[in-house]
């Protein structure tokens, strides 16, 4: 039986680090913008996880806001309203990562079913694939705001699964985020660890991956193999 394939948006198929170009020009320490995107996505992903705790749910792009201004404010960046603004319109529009359209293409074409995971919303999701031509790679889009709650909450898996309407063992979470990855197994999930940094750690959790491999060219090509 094909399996169904749910690809993490966020760090695996969209670059986050795609709004660096757009904080050189708007920091008053261009050199800073590496340190400040890697802080900005540190946070953003922190504050989900803790609405999530607290049972306060906000959507993702209020996580993104809210991390964009702590942000700037620990690195005493002095960033305006207008700054901030564009830099959330940015990050609507982030870039793919080179190699995802030719990976998807290759899956699609083997009649492998793929989709779209995200804790994004269905909107904001939807804008960053149309905008990176990967639209129609996918044969549907699930996002963790139908239920109110975030990644890696078991209940946003089992919420995937009835979605698809897919067995655990036949349904796979593929992510560049760790914390992903282990929620998957944890759930019950097949997973792959897209690597993309070679010097990135996995948790010492004693939960690995059923695949680690270093961009979705590579995922693709050892899953069409097996």
């Amino acid at each position: 039986m094909q399996p169904v394939l749910a690809f993490d948006v966020y760090g695996t198929l969209i670059d986050t680090q795609g709004v660096v170009d757009e904080l050189e020009r708007r920091l008053k320490t261009p050199s800073s913008a590496q340190e400040f995107s890697r802080r900005w996505r540190e946070k953003q992903l922190e504050y989900s996880f803790r609405f999530g705790l607290m049972g306060a749910y906000v959507d993702f792009a209020e996580c993104t806001h809210k991390a964009l201004l702590f942000t700037d404010r620990a690195m005493q960046a002095g960033l305006s309203e207008n700054d901030c603004d564009h830099l959330m319109s940015v990050y609507a529009e982030l870039p793919a990562f080179s190699e995802v359209g030719a990976a998807l293409s290759q899956l699609k074409a083997a009649g492998v079913r793929c989709v779209a995971f995200s804790n994004g919303t269905e909107e904001a999701v939807g804008g960053l694939l149309s905008k990176a031509g990967l639209t129609g790679y996918m044969d549907d889009l699930v996002s963790v705001d139908t239920i109110k709650r975030f990644k890696p909450d078991p209940a946003v898996y089992a919420y995937l699964r009835t979605r698809l309407e897919a067995r655990p063992e036949h349904t796979w979470l593929v992510s560049s985020n760790a914390f992903d990855v282990i929620g998957a197994k944890h759930a019950g999930l097949k997973s792959a660890w897209v690597r993309r940094r070679s010097d990135a750690p996995f948790d010492p959790w004693g939960i690995e991956p059923d695949m680690t491999v270093t961009d979705l060219e590579a995922f693709a090509q050892r899953l069409l193999d097996t």
